[in-house]
């Protein structure tokens, strides 16, 4: 039996390891005021969750203020504090058939995806 591999696509969809293992794993059911985390080639965005639609295939969520709090400079190893900003720009994602949270607007091959239950911040100094 042939399963479909729902990640982003390493190299085309995304350009971090890490990115393409989150993308492929199963997230939590939203709630507002949840942590997000929304994927993009190799860096990755803390985010909250303001709203879910009523079926629950829906969702807004705004970007995290994202300070950083630890002194290793240009490195792999970053840590941060988020701050949850309620009544920033929404940016939605839709449920597909893939059990994914992608981009609304965006084909599920290559959207944007966000990991909803875990607030992540990272970005990649080589680019």
């Amino acid at each position: 039996m042939k399963t479909q591999n729902t990640a982003l696509r390493l190299g085309s969809g995304t350009g971090s390891l890490i990115n393409h293992v989150i993308s492929g794993m199963n997230s939590s059911k939203p709630e507002v005021g949840m942590g997000a985390t929304i994927l993009s080639w190799s860096d990755r965005y803390a985010a909250t969750v303001v709203e879910v639609s009523k079926n629950g295939k829906e969702i807004a969520v705004t970007y995290d203020e994202a300070t950083r709090t630890d002194n290793n400079g240009m490195s792999e190893s970053q840590e941060y504090d988020f701050t949850s900003n309620m009544d920033g720009i929404k940016h939605y994602f839709t449920l597909r058939k893939n059990n994914q949270w992608i981009r609304k607007d965006e084909s599920m091959k290559n959207g944007q995806r966000v990991m909803i239950g875990k607030r992540d911040h990272y970005f990649d100094y080589s680019f």
